[in-house]
């Protein structure tokens, strides 16, 4: 992915990602250990190959915050959702801390996820798989 750090900038996802690849859509703010969401309706999209999928996220502005949706392979988690995420797969990020977004019951794949930000100001940082 090419990036512009510390400035706003528009990313648009790949037609299809090799996996444990991520890629960006929409206005982020690419920061040293981090990135930002600079305008609502961005996502980040992970194509990976694990049981469990966790991200450490946040918000920038401390008692914000900030509405997703997540999509496995384009449809809803259903029993594979992770705790911070419901069946239908939208969750709300309200302090910065590890989210568990999903929790596979069947056979480990590759899937992709796609994280839908509903509302600005989301920071990422990172990724995790068990």
């Amino acid at each position: 992915m090419n990036s512009v750090e510390d400035k706003p900038h528009n990313y648009e996802v790949p037609g299809r990602l090799p996996v444990n690849h991520w890629a960006l859509s929409g206005e982020w703010i690419i920061k040293r250990v981090s990135v930002v969401l600079n305008k609502p309706t961005g996502k980040i999209v992970y194509r990976f190959h694990a049981r469990d999928m966790h991200a450490v996220l946040g918000t920038i502005s401390p008692g914000s915050s900030v509405s997703f949706r997540l999509l496995i392979d384009g449809s809803a988690p259903g029993e594979d959702h992770g705790i911070d995420v419901d069946a239908n797969g939208y969750g709300i990020i309200r302090e910065q801390r590890l989210y568990q977004l999903i929790r596979q019951r069947g056979p480990v794949t590759d899937r992709e996820v796609e994280i839908q930000f509903l509302d600005p100001g989301v920071e990422g940082f990172s990724f995790t798989f068990g």
